[in-house]
């Protein structure tokens, strides 16, 4: 299997998905959306490693 660099595009939104899971750990209130953020910060890694995986995302 051949690893490739994920898009910009992908790893901006996985870095959001991740600053935005981040922000209420770290004391910053931010309008809940009814999902965990385990989860978000998941959704983040896996949008990563799909990047890296699949060649073209």
């Amino acid at each position: 299997m051949r690893l490739t660099a994920p898009s910009f595009l992908v790893f901006l939104i996985s870095f959001a998905l991740f600053v935005y899971a981040v922000l209420p750990l770290i004391g910053v209130a931010v309008p809940a959306i009814g999902i965990s953020t385990l989860y978000i910060l998941i959704a983040a890694w896996v949008l990563l490693a799909a990047g890296v995986v699949f060649k073209g995302i």
